[in-house]
This record gives structure tokens, C-alpha cells and sequence, in this order.
């Protein structure tokens, strides 16, 4: 697995500043925490932060700050303003050579289905699975080949065999499927011009007959 460099900050270096005023000069707050290792409030700029967080790449990260310390973890959340889409706070979970980690990894899908030249549609349900292993075997991203899938074909969790990783979704998911395309009746007015109508069919009343009946008399 690829290894990112992190250069961040402890937050006591910017005890004097609100968070906010933080995030306005291009600092984002975040966390390093784990288990049996003690939390840190730290914060990175934003354009440190750009290679960790805007990517579909599963990295270790190796935190480094400027006493010289430095940590090995990985990305575990981020969050983003609703509006403007900027980072607002991201989490960064220890990891420990030796010991199993649960982690996101991101779907890829390789090669061209020939259900879809048969008019299918490709339909991606799965976009990450969950799988724990080793810091050592975490994938980058898991690649799923559609190369051989026809309409009506589909590719789920349960198909999936990868070395030394136990995936945690339920194995009966769908990840990627083709599906049938999805074809709506509408009649035309061309068609519906062309269809046979129906003779008008016009009762008599009771006083229509009676007037009849008077001027035979």
C-alpha cells in the first residue's frame, strides 16, 4: 500500500485562535486517535491536506510534526461545509503493524461489459466495501472486472476472493450489475390517429318515438 506524507501542527501551537479563525487563514482542525494511544488535536493546511482528502486511494498516512514526532495512521472521516464544500474537520485513526484495522476501500470497474453493447445498463451500487486486515495488506482500491458480465449478469460481495482481507458487507450485496434497459409504451398521436374508432352510436328517446308515432295519425 502507498504511503503519504502528513506535515501538521499540534493545536496548542494555535491556542490563541478559534477554530473558525482557523479555517479562515486555510487551517483545518482534526484528530489523531487509536486505540491504547493518547488523542492529539492537531490541524494542517488545507493544501497539505488536498493529496489525503480529495483522492479514491487507500494510503497509509505518516504524520509528522514539527517536533520531530511522527505517527503511522490512516484516513478515517472528513467533514465538509454543506455549502461551500471546503473541509471543516478530519479524523485520523492510529494503525499498528501487526494488528487488524476496518477500513473503506474504494471500488474501481475495469474492462467493458458486453451486456452494455447488447443495450444494458451498468449499474454500480457499491461504490466502497468495508474490509479488515492488516495495515500491510490494505489495498489501495479493489478492482472488479465487468470484462465477462452479460444483461441480467451481476458481481456481488460473495464473488469477491481477496488474499489476507476479510470484507464485512453483506456478502449477498451487489457491487456492479447490467441491468435491462428500461423501455417506456407512450402512444403517439401518429398512433393514435391511425387506430380504428368506434361507429357513433346514436339512441332514440321515448319522445322521439311517441312524435313519430303522432304524425302517422
Amino acid at each position: 500500500m502507498a504511503e503519504i506524507t502528513l506535515q501538521a501542527q499540534k493545536r496548542d501551537t494555535y491556542k490563541d485562535l478559534t477554530l473558525n479563525q482557523l479555517r479562515e487563514k486555510g487551517i483545518i482542525p482534526g484528530i489523531y486517535y487509536g486505540h491504547g494511544v493518547e488523542n492529539i488535536n492537531l490541524a494542517a493546511t488545507e493544501i497539505n491536506l488536498r493529496p489525503i482528502i480529495y483522492t479514491t486511494e487507500s494510503r497509509i498516512i505518516n504524520l509528522k510534526f514539527d517536533d520531530n514526532s511522527s505517527y503511522n495512521c490512516i484516513l478515517k472521516d472528513v467533514q465538509f461545509h454543506p455549502v461551500s464544500d471546503k473541509p471543516l474537520h478530519f479524523d485520523l485513526i492510529a494503525i499498528k503493524e501487526g494488528e487488524q484495522i476496518t477500513i473503506e476501500v474504494s471500488v474501481h470497474i475495469t474492462g467493458n461489459a458486453p451486456g452494455i453493447k447488447d443495450g444494458g445498463v451498468l449499474q454500480h451500487s457499491l461504490h466502497k466495501l468495508q474490509v479488515q486486515c492488516l495495515p500491510s495488506n490494505i489495498p489501495s482500491h479493489i478492482d472488479i472486472d465487468v470484462s465477462e458480465l452479460n444483461v441480467n449478469d451481476s458481481i456481488k460481495v460473495s464473488d469477491l476472493k481477496l488474499e489476507n482481507i476479510t470484507i464485512l458487507n453483506d456478502e449477498n450485496a451487489s457491487i456492479v450489475a447490467i441491468i435491462p434497459p428500461t423501455v417506456e409504451k407512450e402512444q403517439t398521436a401518429e398512433e393514435g390517429a391511425d387506430a380504428p374508432t368506434e361507429p357513433e352510436v346514436i339512441s332514440k328517446s321515448k319522445k322521439d318515438d311517441d312524435s313519430a308515432e303522432d304524425g302517422k295519425k
